[in-house]
């Protein structure tokens, strides 16, 4: 009975499972209708055939279950419809995709409709996910949207092309898009242009979606603040605003999103304090606030378990010490605090990251040891590159990690020697070491064929020796740059043949004698290189690179090249050479023909020996430098029409005669215009005064111009060195001058200009050196009565004029870089070029020292000086003088200057130099400039000063011309003091003080010592006492 029980049993089941195979049968057969429709949608659509994968399986010989992207429900309707990446441009307008009543699923993404939205998108209303995004729509979103009340996801997203957006919510906004899809739970809107305000856009998703837990609207023009409206939205675990300008505060009710996993506000233009809590919540994950200077924050206390995948805070203001308790996000995986403002030492436990991929710590203030990453089994990238950090790598800290493909340790002071692991490591593509302190040797590693490094980067350290050969056998190896080092030895330049793969060596500054006498750069088998330096590596003969159809920069500067430069380089990288650097040889004349390309951007052959006319420039050069040279003609009268793109042009130090051409001023983007040391004779044309607009340096020094300085700088001036020194211009200083208020150097010294002090200027803030010597200005040197300040004027020379009246302390008081030290030391330089690699144009002033001319040829942004001298000045000097307590040289001789000298000049301790001579100084010289340790010259000669010269370590150095002239002064190093008290002469006679002390002596020792024993017997008494004391103590056998 029980066998009969279980045989209907097992009957029963057989039964039911043939059932279920039947129905699923029958569920996956497509209705007639929903299958017609979807043929019908076929043909109205446009498609690629050739890259369709989905379409193109549509077919009556087949059941549309069959199809790809189609989904049925059991019941044989379409629910689902997936057509992404099909290539579609068309046809998506009044066909039959909106009658599948039944769709709960439409993804249409990555296409190219290039229309708008139809608005029969609002028919399907059983649609639950709906993805249009980067699918080519445009314009306004519509209405119809809203109609979809079962919409969970929602994406109509879109990347921005040019900053363009092709969809946007103006009408309807985004308030009545999303009022009915009160079910939404996903809502993408990257791209689209919503324009509102923070009230606007966050209470219309806090009161209709309310249910949401991602919420990306990246890159919509929204704006702040945010809404506190919005922590309504409890489900909230995914936050996108990136790309949306919302100039606010990160509100601290952020942290109490408790499902919060992702955070993302990358250039929101934040500011104020990031809420430390928010890295605390519990559930979060991921967190990125990229590309917001403005926003500050530190990092804090991590607990254990901690859900953190992803940090990054880069380029923000984030500062402090990286908190030790950062190794306990054990689930970190990427790690980036770059370009932000952290610093103190790098904590030991980093090394416990274990799960980290990817660790940037680039462009901070770092300092100590590189902790030991070799936990982190997956670690791929570390950089850490600008920051300060010390100590040596060894090589334990690298053992293990096998799929570690790039290394940045760039700017540090990392010392000791480099080690052989880094070459072991199997996926290493990119090694990069340079600025740093390492010393020693390059290891003799073994050079594996299947070693996969790309790049190797080793300049500006200490490293000394001869290349190992292991690196010339490197076979993937592109970029080898071993620059400014100390390698020494001869190199054979056709060692790199075997480096096929080679773009860009730089060999450049070291002690290697690199010989590129060999044929062999011409074979087949040699690299075809892009960057090629070789500077200063002792070449005498030009590489044979005629073969190198690549080469678009090649440096061969500071080499003892001779005779001329061969027509064959401007045929290089096949006419598309871009940077050709020759300067520091003795090349004399360039060979015929002379054919540069027009792809040159930059042309330096300064420092040789080139001779004739200058050379016919490029005409698309940015870049020209031929100074230094001895070329003798004229500048060619039309050489403006071939400065179309020129920035920099350089003609200084050569013979040149003849004018300064007026088509110079046709050149729209030169900045930097040098023709000093020349023999160029006319005026200044107007023209040049005009162009300050653009140009930001002008220096035309010693050269033979006339006239007066054109009085036509524009309102917009541009200048910052303005350079006249040593030519025969007469004339005032311009007022419209002040229009140029980036000026930071002033040079009119050596003419024959006149006119009162340029009171005018006093309002250019950022003027750091003001030369007027050697004219003939007047009047009162100061400007009491006129506003602003010289906050960074540091070097006033105004000898050698006619200025006259007095000192004034306010004078003084106003030269505000000459208070205060400034220990940054920098030099004046013009920057240009900065986008195609910063190029520095560098200031330079001649000042006087001990009688010579010292040319400064860097200005250090410390180096500070007034010179006065030989001027008609009177009054005292004033006691404001000692207050400019970061001043270096000091010259008011060759004036009228009466009264003592002031005790506060001893409070300058920077002091090098100080020239008072040639005044009506009196008085004593102070002690307090005896202390000047500083001091190297000192001047006080031809005076009036009397008594004694103090005594101090640097006033015993100075040579009696220091001195001579002062009829009253003695000491070290004049003639002694004796004569103060051999003789005074009172009333015509002569007092012998020697005999005269003498005398006082004798009378006070007589009042003292025996008038008490005649006149006093108590005192007569006790004196005879005490002798008798004294005498038995003394010899007691005579008592």
């Amino acid at each position: 009975m029980r066998i009969h029980q279980c045989s209907w049993l097992f009957l029963i089941s057989f039964c039911l499972i043939l059932l279920g195979v039947e129905l699923h049968v029958v569920s996956g057969q497509c209705l007639t209708d929903q299958q017609s429709l979807l043929l019908q949608l076929k043909d109205n659509l446009i498609f690629n055939a050739n890259k369709s994968t989905k379409l193109v399986t549509w077919s009556q010989n087949s059941d549309c279950s069959a199809w790809k992207g189609v989904t049925l429900d059991g019941e044989g309707r379409v629910t689902g419809l997936s057509l992404s990446n099909e290539r579609i441009s068309d046809g998506i307008h009044n066909s039959r995709l909106f009658r599948l009543q039944h769709l709960k699923s439409l993804d249409l993404s990555l296409n190219n409709f290039n229309s708008t939205i139809p608005d029969d998108i609002g028919n399907l209303s059983t649609l639950r996910y709906l993805n249009l995004s980067n699918a080519g729509f445009v314009g306004q979103v519509p209405i119809t949207i809203s109609h979809l009340t079962n919409l969970v996801t929602l994406d109509i997203s879109t990347l921005l092309l040019l900053s363009i957006s092709s969809l946007k919510l103006e009408n309807p906004d985004l308030g009545m898009l999303v009022q009915n899809l009160s079910k939404l739970e996903e809502l993408y809107l990257d791209g689209v242009n919503i324009s509102a305000p923070g009230t606007e856009w966050c209470k219309a998703l806090a009161s209709s979606v309310r249910k949401v837990r991602v919420l990306s609207l990246s890159n919509c023009h929204l704006s702040g603040p945010l809404d506190e409206s919005l922590e309504n939205l409890h489900y909230l675990s995914v936050i996108r605003l990136n790309g949306n300008n919302l100039s606010a505060m990160v509100p601290q009710w952020f942290a109490d999103f408790s499902n919060l996993t992702s955070l993302a506000l990358v250039s929101c233009g934040l500011f104020g304090n990031f809420p430390e809590k928010i890295f605390q919540v519990a559930t979060l994950q991921n967190i990125v606030l990229t590309n917001n200077p403005n926003l500050q924050g530190f990092l804090p206390e991590f607990p254990q378990n901690n859900s953190l995948q992803r940090l990054v805070v880069s380029s923000s203001n984030f500062s402090g010490q990286l908190p030790t308790s950062i190794g306990n996000l054990w689930n970190l995986s990427m790690l980036d605090l770059s370009n932000s403002n952290f610093s103190r030492e790098l904590p030991n436990s980093m090394g416990n990251l274990s799960q980290l991929v990817y660790l940037d710590l680039s462009v901070n203030k770092l300092t100590g040891p590189i902790p030991s990453f070799n936990m982190a089994k997956n670690l791929t990238e570390i950089n850490l590159s600008y920051n300060m950090i010390t100590g040596e790598i060894p090589s334990t800290h690298w053992e293990g990690l096998l799929k570690l493909v790039n290394i940045d340790l760039r700017h540090n002071s990392v010392g000791g020697t480099i080690p052989i692991a880094l070459f072991a490591l199997p996926s290493v593509q990119k090694i990069l070491l340079s600025f740093n302190k390492f010393t020693g040797q390059v290891p003799k590693f073994r050079a594996h064929s299947s070693s996969m490094l790309d790049a190797l980067d080793l300049s500006s350290n200490n490293l000394e020796g001869q290349l190992p050969k292991s690196i010339f056998e490197l076979g993937r190896l592109k970029i080898l740059l071993l620059s400014s080092n100390k390698f020494n030895g001869t190199m054979q330049f056709d060692m790199i043949q075997k480096l096929r793969n080679l773009t860009s060596l730089d060999l450049s500054y070291n002690k290697l004698s690199v010989n590129a006498s060999g044929k062999n750069s011409t074979m087949l088998s040699f690299p075809q290189i892009a960057v090629l330096k070789l500077a200063s590596c002792e070449l005498t003969t030009f590489p044979d690179l005629k073969k190198q159809s690549n080469l678009v920069l090649l440096d061969l500067s500071n080499n003892q090249l001779r005779e001329e430069i061969p027509n064959w380089i401007w045929k290089l990288g096949n006419g598309n050479l871009l940077h050709l650097n020759l300067s520091y040889n003795q090349l004399m004349s360039l060979q015929e023909p002379y054919t540069p390309p027009t792809s040159l951007s930059v042309l330096d052959l300064h420092f040789n020996q080139l001779q004739g006319k200058i050379p016919r420039l490029p005409p698309a050069c940015t870049y020209i430098d031929f100074s230094s040279n001895n070329f003798t003609s004229s500048i060619p009268t039309d050489i403006g029409n071939h400065l179309s793109f020129t920035i920099f042009l350089s003609v200084s130090n050569n013979h040149l005669t003849g004018i300064m051409p007026k088509s110079i001023c046709n050149a729209p983007y030169l900045q930097v215009l040098d023709l000093s040391y020349n023999n160029l004779r006319s005026e200044i044309p107007k023209c040049l005064s005009v162009m300050s607009q653009t140009l930001g340096v002008l220096n035309i020094r010693e050269n033979n111009f006339t006239g007066s300085i054109p009085d036509a700088f524009p309102f917009s001036c541009s200048l910052e060195t303005l350079d006249l020194n040593g030519n025969s211009i007469e004339g005032q200083i311009p007022k419209s001058l002040s229009f140029c208020t980036r000026l930071e150097v002033l040079d009119l010294g050596n003419n024959n200009m006149s006119g009162d002090f340029p009171c005018m200027l006093k309002h250019i803030s950022a003027l750091r050196v003001l030369v007027l010597r050697s004219n003939r200005f007047k009047g009162r040197i100061g400007c009491q009565d006129s506003p602003g300040n010289w906050d960074n004027l540091q070097i006033v020379d105004l000898a050698h004029n006619n200025y006259s009246g007095n000192l004034t302390g306010h004078s003084l008081r106003i030269l505000k870089a000459m208070l205060v030290d400034d220990s940054m030391l920098k030099y004046l330089q013009f920057q240009f070029l900065e986008v195609s690699g910063s190029r520095n144009y560098q200031d330079q002033v001649t000042f006087t020292f001990k009688g010579h001319e010292i040319k400064l040829q860097k200005i250090l942004t410390v180096f500070t000086s007034i010179d006065f001298s030989c001027n008609h000045l009177v009054g005292s000097i004033p006691e404001e003088m000692g207050q400019l307590r970061a001043l270096y040289f000091l010259n008011l001789s060759n004036n009228a200057l009466t009264g003592g000298i002031p005790s506060s000049i001893g409070n300058l301790r920077r002091l090098e130099s100080l020239d008072l001579s040639s005044n009506n100084l009196n008085g004593s010289i102070p002690i307090s400039l005896a202390s000047l340790n500083f001091l190297s010259c000192l001047n006080l000669s031809f005076n009036d000063l009397t008594g004694r010269i103090p005594l101090g370590a640097q006033f015993q150095t100075f040579p009696p011309n220091s001195f001579i002239g002062n009829k009253a002064l003695c000491g070290i190093p004049l003639n002694n003091c004796t004569f103060l008290y051999k003789a005074t002469v009172v009333s015509g006679n002569v007092i012998d003080w020697n005999l005269l002390i003498a005398e006082i002596g004798f009378i006070v020792g007589f009042t003292v010592v025996v008038m008490p024993l005649v006149f006093f017997t108590r005192c007569r008494k006790r004196y005879f006492e005490l002798v008798d004391d004294v005498g038995v103590r003394l010899f007691p056998q005579q008592y």
